[in-house]
């Protein structure tokens, strides 16, 4: 026998092996998709799109997909991964069973979406209550809110697609609008509302933050049947959400804002009458006083008639990076940059340290880009509403197996593509005893343990009524 010459094991590969199972640790979602009562939501909601005849269920289709674009799937016939393991994922519906069920969800497409919305917003009370003490809304107040993130990216369409316009950064797709709502620093986040925008929509478009914060709201468990929420709900976005109409709908429903704002052409001089003595130092991330980064109150110096009475407009200057460029607005070489807050009480650089970590959205935007969003598979706008919801089925269910089940390990901020590399790809073999069907994970994988007390907690959260 000759040695292997390489610096990698001679292998001689077949196609012989049986009983193994290629994406294991996915059984994660599975679990969670169970838990939080998901699977049944979904059928229940898409039940009206079953036909009598039919063997698949249309929410079971929709769910599989789901799970296929959380395991890094970027198009409907990526769902054979699933299918070819079946005592894993059960009965996974066929590719062209798969394209008719989207299609006809894309002719009824506002009822379609509005169902999934239900489904999604049933399944997410249920994890956040089965959360308990890692709930977001628990112990919430005005002080302590729930944070809604608000922001919009840009999805490249590399071929002719419905909608699909030139974008202000001179590409060519679609502009969609996000809300996250904020798990924290140290964890994830979970998309609330995506609305799919051709890439001409405007950046500060008041018509559509307001849609997407109105659906935002509804997702939220504790909403209540008046739709009411108050300041338990602080909404953030940049200054494309600093627009008089939609700072006028935040007000009218008494929640909370921190809202970047754009400085009139006379700022310059109105800032300059702001004591010196009324800078404080800005804060950085670990809270503690940043160098040449200085905030002060500008609610008294500039002309706020138009807006809100409870509108407070906080200004922040620092000196600029070296090779920045200044802007007309800057004053002295700093870089002036403010928000408008409707927050009463707080340090001011509490205040601009909350309002500066909006840049978290990003990080969401990026997880959501990393699950399917990148590039919309299919041609028409009605279809590719159906995969954004999709989309934020996978990133709603991996968080939520994040939240419930690996909220003891720094895998509860692991962000899609970590998960996937570590966790869902772990194989295993099934097996058959005692009339049970055991599934039994890679002893030598790396991380086989947290996947298995992963599953042990999941099993142990009591099922759902």
């Amino acid at each position: 026998m000759r040695a292997p010459t390489g610096l990698y094991p001679s292998l001689k590969v077949d196609t012989a092996g049986t009983g193994v199972v290629s994406n294991a640790g996915a059984t994660l979602l599975v679990a969670t998709m169970a838990r939080v009562g998901l699977d049944r939501a979904l059928s229940a909601a898409l039940g009206r799109w079953c036909r009598p005849t039919a063997i698949h269920d249309p929410g079971k289709i929709v769910g599989d997909l789901a799970i296929a674009v959380a395991l890094g799937g970027d198009c409907l016939a990526d769902i054979a991964t699933m299918r070819a393991e079946r005592a894993v994922f059960g009965l996974v519906a066929s590719d062209p069973t798969v394209s008719r069920l989207i299609d006809t969800l894309a002719r009824d497409a506002d009822k379609a979406l509005a169902a999934i919305a239900v489904a999604r917003a049933r399944a997410r009370a249920g994890a956040w209550k089965l959360a308990g003490a890692h709930a977001l809304d628990r112990g919430i107040s005005g002080d302590h809110p729930v944070i809604v993130d608000v922001d919009a990216t840009l999805v490249t369409a590399h071929s002719d697609k419905e909608k699909a316009a030139p974008t202000f950064k001179r590409g060519y797709g679609f502009h969609p609008l996000c809300a996250f709502v904020d798990h924290g620093a140290e964890v994830t986040g979970e998309p609330l509302s995506i609305l799919l925008r051709p890439g001409n929509a405007g950046s500060n478009t008041a018509a559509d933050h307001i849609s997407v914060a109105r659906d935002a709201l509804r997702q939220l468990p504790f909403t209540g049947k008046g739709g009411r929420i108050g300041r338990k709900v602080l909404i953030r976005a940049d200054s494309g959400g600093g627009t008089h109409e939609f700072v006028d709908w935040l007000h009218a429903r008494k929640l909370g804002y921190s809202l970047g704002f754009t400085l009139p052409d006379d700022a310059v001089q109105r800032i300059a009458q702001i004591p010196d003595q009324a800078w404080t130092p800005a804060y950085d991330d670990e809270r503690t006083p940043r160098d040449g980064a200085w905030v002060a109150e500008a609610t008294g110096v500039l002309d706020l008639a138009s807006w809100p009475p409870a509108m407070r407009v906080i200004v922040r200057k620092e000196r600029p990076h070296p090779g920045a460029q200044l802007r007309f607005t800057d004053a002295d070489g700093n870089r002036l940059t403010a928000f408008a807050t409707n927050t009463g009480r707080g340090q001011l650089a509490d205040l601009e340290l909350r309002h500066r970590r909006r840049a978290r959205a990003e990080d969401r935007i990026r997880a959501a880009k990393a699950t399917g969003l990148s590039d919309l598979p299919l041609h028409g706008f009605a279809h590719n509403q159906i995969w954004v919801a999709i989309v934020a089925l996978a990133l709603e269910l991996t968080a939520w197996m994040q939240m419930l089940a690996l909220h003891h390990h720094p895998a509860r901020r692991w962000e899609p593509k970590r998960l996937r590399l570590r966790l869902f790809t772990i194989a295993g073999r099934i097996a058959h005893h005692t009339r049970r069907i055991h599934l039994r994970l890679a002893a030598h994988a790396p991380w086989a343990n947290l996947a298995l007390t992963a599953h042990q907690r999941l099993t142990t959260l009591p099922a759902p009524t």
